[in-house]
């Protein structure tokens, strides 16, 4: 995934109630159970079925360092589904979603003109219906890129359009994502 996809997510992370497992063999048991069984778990992870046992009865307890990342990954995906729902339907019906951001910002105008593109630091709330924009694009597997093209096409209606008061027809360029940060309200 990319920054914008991976900040949607860490957003929705922050919403848990309890912390996710940290030791591989507990990881490695809630994933058994989600997945009914350790075969399941075996070709997701691309191990064997017996390593996944052992790492269930704790006879392993440290796992290589690829295996762990993949291992945390998989369970963090899974973790707390309804909380996690709960938070983005929250979000994309009432609450929102709060961007901040230094990226570079640049319109469709003629050359010379104050449009040129430039780096801006922005923090701002976008409305439930831009949330829910960007959390069924990420669900449906909406590309980095669509992603972006998403979150532009918000900060212009928010934030340069001011919701249609002003610059009307403005087409907003987001490029150059040097910090990208949401957060749920």
């Amino acid at each position: 995934m990319g920054i914008l996809g991976d900040s949607l997510n860490t957003a929705v992370e922050k919403t848990f109630t309890q912390p996710i497992p940290k030791s591989a063999p507990a990881q490695m048991r809630y994933l058994v159970k989600q997945e009914k069984g350790t075969r399941a778990v075996a070709q997701l992870l691309g191990v064997s079925q017996r390593t996944v046992e052992r790492y269930v009865k704790g006879e392993i307890v440290k796992p290589r360092p690829k295996l762990a990342q993949r291992l945390a990954g998989e369970v963090r995906q899974r973790w707390q589904p309804r909380v996690r729902d709960r938070a983005k339907k929250q979000a994309a019906t009432t609450g929102g979603i709060i961007i901040d951001t230094r990226a570079r910002f640049g319109f469709t105008a003629a050359p010379g003109t104050t449009d040129d593109a430039r780096l801006r630091r922005l923090t701002l709330a976008l409305p439930p219906q831009h949330a829910a924009r960007l959390f069924e694009a990420q669900q449906a597997g909406a590309t980095e890129q669509q992603l972006q093209q998403i979150t532009a096409e918000a900060l212009g209606e928010v934030y340069f359009r001011d919701g249609g008061r002003r610059a009307q027809g403005l087409d907003v360029e987001f490029t150059d994502i040097d910090y990208l940060e949401f957060d749920l309200e």
